[in-house]
C-alpha cells in the first residue's frame, strides 16, 4: 500500500511539472483547481492498476513494459474524455507525458536495484569474509 502512495505521489508531482512545462511553453497562465483533483484521481487509479498489472508476470520485460504503457494510456485517454482535458491539452501530450514519467519512473526503479543489488552483493562479501575468518 504504501508503495502505491509514495508512486501515486511522485507520478501526480512530475505530471505536474511537465504540464506546468507544457502551460509555460503555450503561455497559459492557470491550472483549475477540479483539474489537480481529477489528475490525482488519475493517477491513483493508473498506480492501483499497475499494482495490478505487476502481479501477472510475463517471461519478456518487454511485454510488460507495452502492457504498463498501454494501460497508463488508457486511463489517461479515459480520463481525458471524461474531463474534457482535450479542449486544454492534445491528446499526443499526455501520450508523451506517460511516456515519459514511465520512462523516468523505470530509470529511477532499475537505479535503485542496481543499488540495491551492490549493497547485498557488500553484504554476502563480508559474510563470507566473517564466515571464512571463523573457519580458520
Amino acid at each position: 500500500m504504501r508503495k502505491i502512495v509514495v508512486n501515486t505521489m511522485f507520478t501526480t508531482g512530475t505530471a505536474f511539472v511537465i504540464l506546468a512545462v507544457f502551460f509555460v511553453i503555450l503561455d497559459l497562465k492557470f491550472i483549475l483547481i477540479p483539474t489537480v483533483f481529477q489528475i490525482f484521481t488519475a493517477n491513483i487509479v493508473i498506480n492501483a492498476g499497475l499494482f495490478v498489472i505487476s502481479k501477472f508476470e510475463s517471461r519478456y520485460a518487454i511485454v510488460e513494459y507495452l502492457l504498463d504503457i498501454s494501460y497508463i494510456i488508457a486511463v489517461l485517454v479515459v480520463f481525458g474524455a471524461i474531463f474534457d482535458w482535450y479542449s486544454a491539452v492534445p491528446v499526443w501530450v499526455l501520450v508523451v507525458m506517460a511516456i515519459v514519467i514511465y520512462l523516468f519512473a523505470i530509470i529511477i526503479s532499475m537505479n535503485k536495484l542496481r543499488k540495491d543489488t551492490k549493497k547485498i552483493n557488500e553484504l554476502l562479501q563480508k559474510r563470507r569474509e566473517k564466515d571464512i575468518g571463523t573457519a580458520s
